[in-house]
């Protein structure tokens, strides 16, 4: 059957196109980002002193090259990729292929709201940065370019701005209302990313504070105690522990308030939506995060369930996709979350719907070796002894305390190898692991990029193997691996997925 070739791009859309007017202040004020806090506590600190207006001509040269980028820069829409050309003394000129970009990511800010426009972030199947940033587009001309990539990639027929608008909505796979965002919040425990953030920012000028204010701050302080008759007061250790006590749950309230605050943040409005053969994730309370990727790029998956899911009969499913770029703004596992938070029968459901070969949930569980939580446990061993040793030798007697770690290990051992186990059923191969905090992760068989079987000397002694399934994007603090398998089972599952992946190979 013979391949209909797609329509060539409009004429009016194969023109030279520049960014927005107002894009050179978006350009500003992302490069003023890393300077603002010194340069607010410069300015505070030697109030007065006109050699501190200095940095404010960093700022304005600042402002010219954001100009200059903008009078440079030009992109233009071609029927097999896209040309971007930008420099004046240095000139470059970048053609980005339709079918390389697997997403399209637009962000809006609450100012980029007000304006009326989005950055746009196109980013490939390879490399660790966007092959392009278009800041800023009008919004039409944002969402037209997503739909053209998205057409031209599929060799679909072009498409105007005009047309982008009037496109019908994409079928919604799961919304997120307020209430389930809040349980989020509770859920997750990323208050402490306030609080680290703000300990960043007041290192950024604490010098200059101690400087200027510790003097007057003692003398407050003094004057305050000098005015309390602590004597009087008559505390005893139970007044001092109720204190600390309700000192730490007040402290426990302030974080989760904060991890609710950031969750809505990141997740308000949060939509998965699917529309032929792509997905697309719109969220974002201040900041709108909207992107678009092609389900044939998703490598693995996971679900995830800690206590506290469990408390609120929830889970999260993520996916990793074949070699995305995390830009800084998307670090992190929400940027490839499809459901940050759901119930279990609504993760089940998606994931039946993306996989409908893969007969979600498994019903054929396969057990590791019967001796997998003695060498889990030992494992464990190998740095308590040295640490009990080390303990012992500087504290005598009292450095056995850590020994009575061992009998917790040990439980801790046989629950979390009692509920691991593996899967090989369909199109699918997948993995289970964790007791108190579970984590169930799996692939389709012709997703695997490669097969490892390996066997450290204590895996060897107990006839054990270890079974690494490498796939395109493969997170490598989360590998897709089966631990502590018998190493009859290991090998002829090692054999079972080869010759799946050699008949797929034939195949395509």
């Amino acid at each position: 059957m013979q391949t209909e070739t797609p329509p060539p791009i409009p004429a009016p859309e194969a023109e030279e196109h520049r960014l927005h007017a107002w894009s050179w202040l978006f350009v500003a004020l992302q490069n003023l980002k890393q300077f603002i806090f010194p340069l607010l506590a410069l300015l505070i600190a030697r109030r007065g002193d006109l050699h501190a207006l200095w940095p404010l001509l960093g700022v304005a040269t600042l402002v010219l090259i954001s100009v200059w980028q903008y009078f440079t820069y030009r992109y233009r829409l071609l029927p097999e990729h896209i040309e971007i050309r930008s420099g004046l003394l240095e000139r470059k000129l970048r053609q980005i292929a339709y079918a390389r970009i697997h997403n399209v990511a637009l962000h809006q800010t609450l100012l980029h709201r007000l304006f009326g426009v989005a950055e746009v972030r196109l980013e490939s199947a390879g490399g660790n940065q966007p092959e392009a940033q278009m800041r800023v587009l009008r919004i039409d001309r944002a969402l037209a370019l997503e739909h053209l990539v998205r057409e031209r990639g599929q060799h679909s027929s072009g498409i105007t701005p005009a047309a982008a608008i009037a496109q019908a909505a994409a079928t919604p796979l799961l919304t997120l209302p307020t209430a389930e965002i809040i349980r989020h919040g509770l859920i997750s425990n990323r208050g402490m990313v306030v609080v680290a953030a703000g300990f960043a920012t007041l290192g950024q000028f604490m010098d200059e504070f101690i400087e200027h204010y510790s003097g007057q701050l003692a003398r407050s302080t003094r004057a305050t105690l000098n005015g309390l008759d602590v004597q009087r007061l008559e505390l005893g250790w139970l007044d001092y522990s109720l204190m600390g006590l309700v000192l730490l749950l007040a402290m426990l309230v302030l974080l989760r308030l904060f991890s609710v605050a950031l969750s809505l943040l990141q997740y308000h409005g949060f939509v998965l939506a699917e529309k032929g053969h792509r997905l697309t994730v719109s969220r974002g309370l201040l900041t709108r995060i909207r992107s678009s990727i092609p389900k044939r790029r998703i490598q693995a998956w996971q679900l995830q369930e800690t206590w506290l899911h469990r408390c609120f009969k929830r889970r999260a499913l993520s996916v990793e996709i074949a070699a995305s770029p995390q830009p800084q703004q998307q670090q992190g596992r929400g940027s490839n979350a499809l459901a940050p938070i759901a119930t279990p029968a609504s993760c089940d459901a998606l994931i039946s719907h993306l996989l409908p070969a893969a007969h979600w949930p498994p019903g054929n569980w396969q057990k590791l070796h019967r001796l997998a939580w003695l060498r889990r446990w030992l494992g464990s061993c190998a740095w308590l002894l040295p640490l009990t040793a080390v303990a012992v030798s500087l504290l005598g007697i009292r450095g056995l305390l850590p020994l009575a770690w061992l009998p917790v290990s040990a439980f801790l051992a046989w629950q979390a190898s009692r509920h691991a186990g593996w899967s090989l059923g369909g199109s699918l191969i997948a993995t289970r692991r964790g007791w108190l905090s579970r984590q169930w992760r799996f692939a389709e068989v012709e997703k695997l990029q490669s097969l490892r079987l390996s066997a450290s000397p204590l895996d060897r002694l107990f006839g054990m193997r270890s079974l690494l399934l490498d796939t395109a994007g493969a997170s490598p603090f989360a590998p897709l691996r089966i631990d502590h398998l018998r190493r009859e089972d290991a090998e002829q599952l090692l054999d079972t997925l080869a010759g799946r992946l050699r008949h797929s190979a034939l195949r395509w």
